[in-house]
């Protein structure tokens, strides 16, 4: 009995078959394509499925974009998912098509020790406690699990659209800057993989940091603008302190939004950190803006401090949670 399984980002699709006998985290077929040079998920697929010369006998997908009736459009990807239509272009007796938050929630446990990483200091993970899951990538996605008394539910969740609180005067700044783009400014704007260049840019053009010439060079070459500043900041001897000052600014940001969630849900099974950005900023989260952050929430901070944090390491957990998902429904789960 084999799967098809895909995480459908806004800059990646990861498309795996998997077999029952081989394990959710052992693809047979597997690669990954840049979303935005196709059109359509249909084309991605058209190329990925020839070269499998397999028969499948279903398919779930985590989508990057609320899910509700048939129709399904994604957030950051001009694409447009007709699960009927889709199923049937590519012949697949049943089709299921999951929040790509829920496909990270279902991947946790399938996940390793090694797969993981506890920063926060005190707090131990209770058995069946509520967790929550919290994704910059392309966009900022948020879930959570609760446990129903025999196994874990999980509620996806578009809080990451959420309207953005500034915690300090550069932030009120940072605000006031993209209100003079956007008519509104959510979570997602300043805590995302877009959001690391608008950042920077603010700081460029508020005054607020020096582009160096050497990187304005760079700058004006790159295709990721979000790695290039990301990579800098983290693996340059001497970073620039615009790209300092950007990851700074991102990780309080972040870490402001993680607290909120943390003090909306009190997930005592663990806050997970995953997404795209996450395993490439893994070693500055353990102390400094994030946890100042997080932790920063008044009479509440106490209660904070008994949450445990911890970072997933593998970008590819959705496509695990995904065929973990898929497996589980064919069982009749």
């Amino acid at each position: 009995m084999l799967l098809f399984a895909g995480d459908i980002g806004g800059t990646n699709t990861r498309l795996g078959i998997f077999s029952w006998d081989k394990g959710f985290r052992t693809p047979l077929h597997e690669a990954t394509y840049r979303s935005t040079d196709y059109a359509s998920l249909e084309e991605v697929c058209a190329d990925f499925l020839p070269s499998t010369q397999v028969t499948v006998a279903g398919g779930v997908f985590g989508v990057a974009g609320p899910v509700g009736e048939s129709r399904i459009r994604l957030t950051n990807l001009p694409w447009v998912i007709d699960r009927d239509s889709l199923a049937s272009k590519l012949s697949l007796p049943r089709l299921v098509v999951l929040n790509d938050l829920e496909a990270i929630a279902f991947g946790i446990d399938v996940l390793t020790k090694n797969d993981l990483k506890k920063i926060s200091s005190t707090g131990a993970i209770k058995p069946h406690g509520t967790r929550a899951i919290l994704a910059p990538g392309t966009g900022l996605g948020q879930a959570f699990m609760t446990w129903d008394g025999s196994r874990y539910r999980t509620h996806p969740s578009e809080g990451g659209h959420g309207d953005f609180a500034p915690g300090n005067e550069r932030e009120r700044a940072l605000l006031a800057y993209l209100l003079r783009r956007f008519d509104r400014v959510s979570w997602e704007r300043v805590c995302s993989g877009s959001a690391i260049p608008a950042i920077y840019e603010f700081l460029k053009d508020e005054g607020y940091c020096v582009e160096p010439e050497r990187l304005a060079e760079k700058r004006a070459g790159a295709e990721d603008m979000t790695a290039l500043i990301l990579t800098t900041a983290v693996h340059d001897v001497h970073p620039p302190d615009i790209c300092r000052e950007t990851l700074h600014m991102f990780l309080s940001i972040l870490g402001a939004q993680a607290g909120n969630l943390a003090l909306t849900l009190i997930p005592t099974g663990g806050l997970y950190l995953g997404g795209g950005i996450i395993p490439r900023i893994a070693d500055s989260l353990e102390e400094g803006p994030f946890m100042d952050a997080f932790l920063s929430k008044g009479r509440l901070a106490p209660l904070l401090a008994t949450i445990p944090v911890i970072i997933i390491l593998d970008e590819k957990v959705a496509l695990w949670g995904a065929a973990r998902r898929g497996f589980e429904l064919m069982a009749g789960g």
